[in-house]
């Protein structure tokens, strides 16, 4: 094979720093798989660690964590796959990205794509997805007739964590959102949507709840608000953070009040240097293509795009003017 068109920066720097690019194909190894790129789709990490970069990485870097495609070649020792499977996966964000025609993943962290799905809507779950599936279902363990506040319901996090609550059988689905994406946050399954940029959101929480909180939060914000998030827990609440966890816990008041806090950290798995971690990234994968396949959750596709098109579609990302999640159409 000759190489392949992939969108590359040459150097830290911000989404401007994007060009398309001739790169080799590379190679698999051992227990890898070469996965010839159908779809991949943006995350917030793309452009967030495009700055300063990673120890890791070599220039010119590939952004992109989100893949499905075919697998084309196989390294030694995987034999769970076979060329022609069609294969979607979380990429371990230190090495090359998914936004190429071409990209190398370990084979036990990718899962098979039902015949039903399209690569568009199985490259769009995975990231936002999958963190939104183990801080419900993994971490907080979400009960049928419990009450939520899900933080940003229009993004891809929040988006997702929604119908999830909804399906699982929330009793009440509280989500923050601006008033021109309040119907599209509703149309998910919220019950209640809070416009941040005009309402203090933990105030609004306690008039809703009657000063008593809410059972469980989502928080994708960052550290400073997850701190105001332990204010608006019920007694006995929990709290899951992606963004950053609060810095005052142990001394948190009122201190009659009990919670638990969970930090996650869903790409952590590629170099936990733990295989049962690495493996529950395509175990969960598998289970939220199942709810997929069954109609049960939208894959959220608010546009699709071009490789050419990505460093404007970061650039967005980092200005918060995107709704769902954004899909690069690769072949």
């Amino acid at each position: 094979m000759s190489g392949m068109r992939a969108i590359a920066q040459e150097q830290a720097g911000g989404p401007e720093t994007l060009r398309i690019v001739e790169l080799d194909i590379p190679s698999p190894g051992p227990g890898e798989i070469l996965i010839r790129m159908m779809a991949a789709s943006l995350n917030p990490v793309d452009y967030k660690v495009m700055g300063g970069g990673h120890p890791n990485w070599t220039y010119p870097h590939v952004p992109g964590v989100d893949g499905a495609g075919i697998v084309q070649e196989i390294g030694s020792g995987v034999t769970e796959w076979k060329i022609g499977d069609r294969v979607v996966f979380h990429a371990d964000f230190t090495r090359q990205g998914v936004c190429s025609e071409y990209a190398v993943t370990t084979a036990h962290t990718a899962a098979r794509i039902p015949a039903s799905l399209s690569f568009e809507a199985a490259a769009a779950f995975p990231c936002a997805g999958l963190t939104a599936y183990q801080a419900l279902v993994r971490k907080m363990k979400i009960q049928p007739g419990q009450s939520i506040f899900i933080h940003a319901g229009a993004g891809g996090v929040g988006g997702y964590a929604i119908q999830i609550a909804k399906l699982l059988g929330a009793d009440r689905i509280i989500s923050s959102a601006s008033a021109g994406n309040a119907e599209y946050v509703r149309s998910l399954g919220a019950d209640e949507v809070i416009d941040y940029t005009c309402v203090d959101v933990h105030e609004r929480i306690s008039e809703l709840t009657d000063g008593l909180g809410v059972d469980l939060i989502l928080n994708s914000i960052n550290r400073a608000t997850a701190q105001k998030d332990l204010s608006a827990l019920a007694y006995s609440g929990q709290l899951a953070c992606i963004a950053g966890a609060p810095e005052i816990v142990a001394d948190f008041q009122p201190s009659t009040k009990t919670f638990t806090v969970h930090k996650l950290m869903l790409g952590g798995a590629h170099n936990s240097g733990n295989r049962q971690a690495e493996e529950d990234l395509a175990r969960m994968s598998e289970e939220f293509l199942g709810l997929m396949e069954a109609g049960y959750l939208n894959p959220l596709i608010g546009e699709v795009i071009s490789l050419a098109e990505v460093g404007d579609a970061l650039k967005r990302f980092s200005e918060r003017h995107v709704r769902g999640k954004i899909v690069v159409k690769l072949m």
